[in-house]
């Protein structure tokens, strides 16, 4: 119901002058523990309460900016290298999968990376159907170089890339009998949305791909099975190939608007109001006038009005990764990540593996009475597993030396860090009463039972 009020108090009183003006401080909505705690969810997956203490004492542009700069050590780069390197020669998918997961619990540049899983989600591609999964580690790699960058560029390196060809039959694209796959999901599910093409736009675009091949694991133009007869889609003729029917595509008034409408489902709210065109067309406009750069956009959407107000704050429903990812990385959680991936993969949101071409769908869809149990058993196992530590330590030690000692000081550190709303006064007290002061199984019962309560499945 609350999520129902919010929609229709969006829809009378917002605006998208309003909703995209920056975001100044006040006392109505500070900038604090809270809001940083809101930005370092949405923007990555959460941040540890020294990290929000020193948020709250520099400029919210300032955090953001650097958040956006994607800034990653060489050493953790060589790093990650040398895994992925270990992950191949394993020859298994999951093993990669694994290896993804470490990456989001370790890396200095979460903005980078939680926009690198939006961006898995975009361009889905299966480990499943895709069996080589070097082809998967150059589409994840190729993803996070363009996390931030052209939009336009980016949709051109995800046409040719191999594991993409492979998982829509791109690979055996030959004139005699085009596949109709990519094209269809490059204007419904990459830059359009359904109802912008006809039928007989998916079939003449079909052609404009048609040599297009995976050889050796490599991108090759096979210009002998290349239809080079005149195509007429979208409004435009000539004797088109597959570079030009992107431009095409990438050129339609809707891509800006489709695209950005997927950015606000994924940072600011599940449900877009039912008349969101003032919403969207501000953000589709900016994204439009800077040559479909990513990085622009998200900022304007990381430093807004709209952002940080109750119309987005805990208006979405953590995803698996974002549940598991977010709790560690807030309490300086590491674990065996072969353990997580396979979890996640239960859970609906296994990484390298989305359901479909289309993604997860998100939102509502990752809550029902089965995947509640699976959560809480998820949560369970990472709590109690001896294999996580949090700051190398025990998770009471952990927040004994954070000067946590007392249950009701580890709750509201809890509330702090993990919750996007409060947590309902009965709760703490019930909660607390589980908790004994200086044992182990009580502090983990007891952040267990927090992570069961259904204030703690919103973001």
């Amino acid at each position: 119901m609350d999520q129902q009020r919010g929609v229709i108090l969006m829809e009378n009183e917002i605006d998208g002058n309003w909703a995209w003006s920056s975001f100044v401080p006040g006392a109505e909505v500070p900038w604090d523990l809270k809001a940083a705690a809101h930005l370092y969810r949405r923007a990555g997956f959460g941040a540890t309460r020294e990290m929000l203490e020193n948020a709250v004492s520099r400029d919210v542009c300032d955090v953001v900016d650097e958040l956006l700069s994607g800034d990653e050590p060489e050493s953790f780069r060589l790093q990650m290298s040398r895994l992925a390197a270990a992950a191949l020669a394993s020859g298994k998918a999951e093993q990669l999968s694994a290896w993804w997961g470490y990456r989001l619990l370790s890396t200095p540049a979460q903005c980078l990376e939680k926009t690198t899983v939006f961006w898995h989600g975009h361009f889905a591609t299966g480990a499943d159907k895709v069996t080589d999964p070097g082809l998967m580690l150059t589409q994840n790699e190729l993803l996070r170089l363009s996390a931030f960058g052209d939009f336009g560029e980016l949709v051109g390196k995800i046409s040719r890339d191999p594991a993409m060809l492979v998982y829509l039959d791109s690979a055996t694209n030959r004139k005699a009998h085009p596949n109709e796959n990519f094209s269809r999901e490059l204007m419904e599910l990459f830059c359009l949305g359904e109802g912008r093409y006809s039928e007989v736009d998916i079939r003449e675009m079909a052609r404009c791909f048609t040599g297009w091949e995976v050889r050796r694991g490599e991108f090759r133009f096979n210009r002998y099975q290349h239809d080079t007869g005149v195509k007429t889609f979208l409004g435009e003729t000539g004797e088109f190939g597959g570079e030009e029917a992107v431009r095409i595509v990438l050129k339609q008034q809707s891509a800006p608007e489709f695209v950005v409408s997927k950015l606000l489902r994924f940072f600011v709210m599940d449900e877009l109001p039912q008349r969101h065109s003032d919403l969207i067309e501000p953000l589709a406009r900016e994204f439009r006038e800077t040559g479909l750069q990513i990085r622009p956009v998200l900022r304007r959407i990381l430093t807004s009005r709209l952002f940080y107000s109750r119309y987005s704050t805990g208006r979405r429903i953590k995803s698996p990764v974002e549940l598991a990812i977010g709790l560690l990385r807030c309490l300086e959680g590491t674990t065996n990540t072969q353990e997580l991936s396979e979890s996640l993969r239960q859970l609906g949101q296994g990484l390298l593996y989305p359901p479909s071409v289309k993604g997860w769908d998100g939102g509502r869809t990752w809550i029902n009475s089965s995947t509640l149990l699976g959560r809480s058993n998820l949560v369970r196992r990472l709590i109690t597993n001896q294999n996580t530590r949090f700051g190398k330590k025990s998770l009471r030690e952990y927040l004994s030396d954070q000067g946590l000692k007392r249950p009701f000081e580890m709750i509201e550190a809890f509330e702090k860090m993990l919750f996007a709303v409060p947590i309902p006064v009965a709760a703490k007290e019930r909660i607390e009463s589980l908790m004994r002061p200086g044992t182990d199984v009580s502090t983990n019962e007891g952040l267990h039972a927090l992570c069961t309560l259904p204030e703690f499945h919103l973001c």
